[in-house]
């Protein structure tokens, strides 16, 4: 059975009537997804800079140096075996105390 040039006419515009709503919702999602990847950046900027400051008011004289010495820096002293102790006790207690709280212990 052949469809009428009517029938073809009114099949398009419905066609394109689901195509464009099939759009909008596409860049709702496009939308969404940019604002919380957004959100993950800028949680991760205001951690940055915390943390930043917090090196900064411990150890002052660290304002002084250039980027590269401050990298070096940091690299020397998370190298010392004291400090991968430091770190991974960190770690792992948070890690507990995540699970502890997670868990309702």
């Amino acid at each position: 059975m052949e469809k009428s040039l009517e029938q073809l006419k009114q099949e398009y515009e419905k066609n394109t009537v689901l195509l464009e709503r099939e759009k909008r919702k596409m860049q709702r999602l496009k939308n969404r997804q940019a604002y919380l990847e957004s959100g993950s950046r800028k949680q991760r900027t205001h951690r940055l800079i915390t943390r930043g400051a917090a090196i900064e008011s411990i150890a002052p004289q660290t304002k002084e140096l250039t980027e590269t010495e401050f990298y070096s820096l940091m690299e020397s002293i998370l190298n010392l075996p004291q400090a991968e102790h430091f770190v991974r006790f960190a770690a792992e207690n948070h890690a507990r105390i995540s699970g502890q709280e997670k868990g309702g212990d």
